[in-house]
């Protein structure tokens, strides 16, 4: 069981890390919250956090189930959302610069407004349909509810919340990492997590696929 949690923990965190690249995502944070006292920009970095977490565990444990139950399979589940994480993956490792223009659009409004956290900061900046996807992949991935599929969700659950930690410890620090990467090294890191997203997207179709192919040749006569 411990083995089965370590697994899951270490593919969900790596998916979700890469998908919602906090290390790049502070760097647009410090430009649209630059108007604000640094005391209410850590408020609100850990707002946006909070919320982070619950958007992830709520897509990993309701996504895939609510999706079954409009009799899409968990085969078929884990090949689509397979295939929507690579493509994703694919964008990000292509043109960082295109990902980096739609995230300054989506954080855009926030710099005018007073209550931003949930939006757009949370939704669609930090974790929009992109980490949405990626989180009810990686419920998919783990078998139907029952007794032994809880490590695996445990597992993800606690990558979840990790990610939304280092969400708030990245946005409360922002100038800090501004100053320490900037834009040329920040698209580096992009690049490297979209590599590592793009083969979590390819393992997750190829476990889709190879529970479809032992249930056809377990159908053959």
């Amino acid at each position: 069981m411990v083995a089965d949690a370590t697994t899951s923990f270490l593919l969900a965190f790596s998916a979700l890390l890469s998908i919602v690249n906090p290390f790049a995502g502070a760097l647009i944070y410090s430009q649209v919250t630059s108007n604000r006292p640094e005391g209410e920009r850590a408020q609100l970095a850990w707002r946006v956090a909070l919320y982070s977490g619950l958007v992830m565990l709520i897509a990993l444990w309701a996504g895939a189930p609510l999706l079954g139950f409009f009799g899409i399979s968990i085969a078929a589940l884990r090949i689509g959302g397979g295939f929507v994480v690579a493509a994703r993956a694919w964008e990000m490792l292509a043109g960082p610069e295109v990902q980096e223009d739609r995230k300054q659009q989506q954080a855009a409004p926030a710099t005018g407004a007073e209550d931003v956290a949930f939006f757009p900061l949370t939704i669609p900046f930090t974790t929009g349909p992109g980490t949405i996807s990626v989180a009810i992949a990686l419920g998919a991935n783990a078998p139907p509810y029952a007794l032994g599929s809880l490590p695996l969700y445990v597992g993800a659950s606690l990558a979840a919340v990790l990610v939304a930690l280092l969400v708030g410890v990245c946005y409360a620090s922002a100038d800090r990492i501004v100053a320490l990467l900037g834009q040329a090294r920040s698209r580096v890191v992009t690049r490297l997590a979209a590599f590592i997203l793009l083969c979590v997207g390819v393992q997750i179709a190829l476990t889709g696929a190879q529970e479809v192919l032992a249930h056809a040749f377990q159908a053959r006569p």
